[in-house]
């Protein structure tokens, strides 16, 4: 019962000399797309639980000033979201419980 949020990042190199991607936005959400198909057709994640976000350069783990930090930046991360509502109901009902 979990959604799962794939996000794309870049490095801080512009792509508005490649006219497949308007800016590094659009790169960022293609590339977090592109595994949320493979989550979906490949592995058969329910589409109804899959979210895509692109995060362009603006949430860096390396430094871009070079070709390793930059290659480094360039990733998707995939998280998991619990149902925040089932969650807290989950507390509620284990703290009742124990009284």
């Amino acid at each position: 019962g979990m959604d799962v949020m794939v996000e794309g990042h870049t490095d801080d190199k512009s792509v508005l000399d490649n006219p497949s991607f308007k800016d590094n936005w659009d790169l960022s959400a293609k590339r977090a797309t592109s595994v949320v198909r493979v989550l979906h057709e490949d592995f058969n994640v329910a589409p109804e639980r899959l979210i895509a976000a692109g995060r362009s350069f603006y949430v860096p783990v390396a430094d871009n000033g070079s070709a390793e930090g930059r290659s480094q930046n360039r990733r998707t991360r995939i998280i998991i979201l619990p149902k925040l509502d089932e969650f807290y109901g989950m507390i509620e009902d284990g703290m009742k419980s124990t009284k």
